[in-house]
């Protein structure tokens, strides 16, 4: 049981951080108005990514 809440819980990370780097690159970034917000959604989309593909690799693993 523990290990189906494992999987649950990384795909349903994967899919808030997804629509969350959605948003940052669509809207977020957009609507800045400083070049210091730019650069501050910018790094945070750097990080989403970074956290994507590691929630990635977590899920290829539980999978086996």
């Amino acid at each position: 049981v523990m290990e189906n809440n494992n999987f649950y819980n990384l795909t349903t990370q994967l899919k808030q951080e997804s629509k969350s780097l959605w948003r940052i690159k669509k809207h977020y970034n957009k609507e800045a108005k400083s070049p210091s917000l730019k650069a501050f959604w910018n790094k945070l989309a750097k990080e989403k990514e970074t956290h994507l593909k590691d929630l990635k690799k977590l899920i290829k693993a539980e999978l086996k």
